[in-house]
């Protein structure tokens, strides 16, 4: 499987909840939170709830909360899907 990005972070989250606050266009997000772009709890559960059946990975709690920044989000997915690899 190719690297989780935040290009696929942000198709997640459009699915979820479109574009409920700031834009997602260019990578300065990164160390954006969830919070300060207009995502709540249920936005993001539902982004970890899809990764988990895409990619078979179960997020720790600390990165689906909403003062998580999508950085952190991206790179707990790629160390899951890095590790199940192995």
């Amino acid at each position: 499987m190719e690297a989780f990005t935040l290009d696929d972070l942000r198709a997640l989250l459009r699915e979820c909840a479109g574009e409920p606050g700031g834009s997602l266009d260019g990578d300065h997000i990164l160390d954006t939170t969830f919070a300060e772009l207009g995502y709540d709890s249920l936005a993001v559960m539902e982004a970890a709830a899809r990764v988990r059946r895409r990619y078979g990975v179960v997020l720790p709690e600390e990165v689906t909360q909403v003062e998580s920044t999508l950085r952190a989000f991206v790179d707990a997915v790629r160390a899951q899907t890095q590790a199940q690899a192995v």
